[in-house]
């Protein structure tokens, strides 16, 4: 169960030609998203948007195409998009409101759901919760310490960052392209994340990420009946085109080993605060 509960699993792209310029792979949360504003199935979606400084994401309400449009693409640091959900629901008077996370936000987004202490009104507006894979994530002055100590670019410079087949890639404006092996990035790595047991957002609606498809592509988890609504909903509307899981490389074997590593590696971490009284108990509840 290291990939948690899950309905359908595909390999899927965006079939909007400028939706996936920008994107960071198959373009799934920016195109998914733009489908339920232009269908009504939600008024506006959270999302990591641009800021003044470059490739530091600010979370924005993305109320229009051109918006979700401008947020597109991975920001490799922190983006504290659940400080918007009441302002969502309140300042923008959304009733029905996307949010867009990593696993440990998506966590976050269900126990505001159960729990709503300071949430009142909020848990009935979230219409549609999509989830990215993630390993680590990184504070900001760490992305300017491996992208201008390490890569040696400029952030202003760069178009793009990925990270895949162990290296940190940066791609630069004037079509340079950057690499560092994986482990030098370790160190700069939010130390939060060394207790997070979950890779693939067990508990979004929708959740993706590329690692098991070909480059342009993306991996697709459909979670619950209200994801596997929208997803029908999107696929019989022609806003993406599908491959079979199965058949494409390297497939779910690689999300299931990257899943393991991770559990199996902040699980020593959790053992080790347990045994000085921190976090005593703790365990993995996806398995």
């Amino acid at each position: 169960m290291v990939l948690g509960n899950y309905k359908t699993c595909v390999a899927a792209r965006s079939t909007d030609k400028e939706i996936l310029k920008g994107a960071q792979d198959g373009g799934i949360v920016t195109q998914l998203f733009a489908y339920a504003l232009e269908e009504g199935i939600i008024d506006g979606a959270i999302v990591a948007g641009p800021s003044d400084e470059p490739w530091k994401p600010e979370p924005m309400v993305a109320t229009t195409r051109a918006e979700l449009l401008a947020a597109r693409g991975t920001k490799y640091n922190l983006s504290p998009n659940l400080s918007l959900l009441k302002e969502a629901t309140r300042s923008y008077g959304l009733d029905k409101v996307g949010i867009v996370g990593t696993p440990c936000q998506m966590q976050a987004v269900r126990k505001a759901q159960l729990y709503p202490i300071g949430m009142r009104d909020v848990p009935d507006k979230i219409a549609l919760a999509i989830g990215i894979f993630c390993m680590e994530n990184f504070p900001y002055q760490s992305i300017e310490a491996i992208v201008e100590d390490h890569c040696n670019q400029k952030l202003e410079s760069v178009t793009k960052m990925d990270i895949g087949k162990g290296k940190f890639w940066a791609y630069t404006e004037r079509g340079a392209v950057s690499q560092i092996p994986l482990k030098v990035t370790h160190k700069y790595e939010q130390p939060g994340c060394h207790v997070c047991l979950d890779y693939v957002s067990n508990l979004a609606d929708v959740s993706t990420g590329s690692v098991g498809t070909p480059d342009g592509w993306s991996t697709v988890f459909v979670r619950t009946k209200n994801g596997e609504d929208v997803w029908a909903k999107a696929i019989t509307a022609g806003c993406f085109e599908t491959q079979d899981i199965a058949g494409v490389k390297p497939g779910l074997d690689l999300v299931t080993k990257l899943a393991t590593d991770k559990i199996t590696k902040n699980q020593k971490t959790l053992e080790a605060r347990a045994s000085f009284g921190v976090g005593k108990g703790l365990r993995n509840p996806y398995l």
